[in-house]
């Protein structure tokens, strides 16, 4: 007999989890959004920031959470450079090449983090990474609620960035005519480095908030980003809000397919829904929007 009580948990769990899916996912559709190029590199950059984070944990003796803002600049301006002087000269403007450009970045990230960190999977000992908080039908590991608040305010961040600030009207603006905003002034292509950086950064503070939870090791990125790619599809390509309710979504069949199925089997239905959205609903469930 299914106990209400482990199901509750598993859908505690997954809402939690998604968030923090979303965030990775975030990054992905404000690249696609505003510079409307796929970002294969985007896990392998997801990889590196987890590497930075436990090095930073064994290394540094600093906690995985301090690590966050630092993490977020790192990557902003790994992004930045990588949009700026890699694929905003070697790309030119064909799509083609940029694809090529991120599939080759993602190819050289992750088989130098195997020659210089073999592929051994590692994991955090932290004192606190088994302290739980008791909901009354289910017991939450501390390091999920961390991770699940702090991807919620990092969306509610991003979300008054593109909607309240000058910089968030630009981006708009040349997510939807690059040509006018040039003729109006814009830098178009700062900003479109600066989308980068942004977009990356979200995979630095992502890092650190899996890194308690998850493990690491060099092709931890290919896990997340085919998630993340999941969830892009799933809220809309470009649709920011989309991709919180897409990695809420995912997270929680992940999580109750897990029950279900086990945990091998967990994600089975991730994969089913993706088919779906792809046949039946192509564009996603909500409409694209920066």
């Amino acid at each position: 007999m299914l106990s209400l009580e482990i199901l509750l948990h598993s859908v505690v769990t997954g809402l939690m989890n998604g968030a923090v899916y979303a965030l990775v996912a975030m990054g992905l559709t404000l690249i696609f959004g505003v510079l409307h190029i796929i970002n294969f590199a985007h896990g392998s950059l997801l990889m590196v920031a987890m590497y930075g984070v436990f090095f930073a944990v064994t290394l540094l003796g600093i906690d995985p959470y301090v690590t966050i803002p630092f993490m977020m600049v790192l990557m902003y301006f790994a992004g930045y450079g990588l949009q700026r002087y890699v694929i905003g000269n070697a790309g030119q403007g064909r799509d083609t090449n940029i694809l090529l450009i991120t599939l080759g970045a993602a190819v050289v990230m992750d088989n130098l983090a195997l020659y210089l960190w073999t592929g051994d999977t590692r994991q955090l000992q932290l004192d606190y990474m088994m302290a739980v908080v008791d909901l009354g039908f289910a017991l939450i590991p501390v390091t999920r609620i961390i991770a699940f608040v702090a991807a919620c305010a990092l969306f509610v961040a991003m979300w008054l960035v593109i909607e309240r600030t000058d910089f968030g009207r630009a981006m708009r603006a040349v997510a939807k005519e690059p040509f006018g905003a040039r003729v109006v002034g814009i830098d178009v292509d700062r900003v479109y480095a600066q989308t980068m950086g942004i977009g990356t950064a979200c995979l630095g503070a992502a890092a650190a908030l899996l890194l308690p939870i998850f493990y690491v090791n060099p092709q931890i990125g290919n896990v997340f980003v085919l998630l993340a790619f999941t969830i892009v599809v799933l809220g809309s390509m470009g649709n920011i809000v989309g991709a919180l309710v897409g990695g809420l979504l995912v997270g929680l069949v992940e999580s109750v397919g897990g029950f279900f199925l086990g945990d091998r089997l967990g994600q089975v239905g991730i994969f089913v829904i993706f088919i779906l959205i792809l046949t039946f609903r192509p564009q996603g469930l909500f409409s694209a929007r920066v």
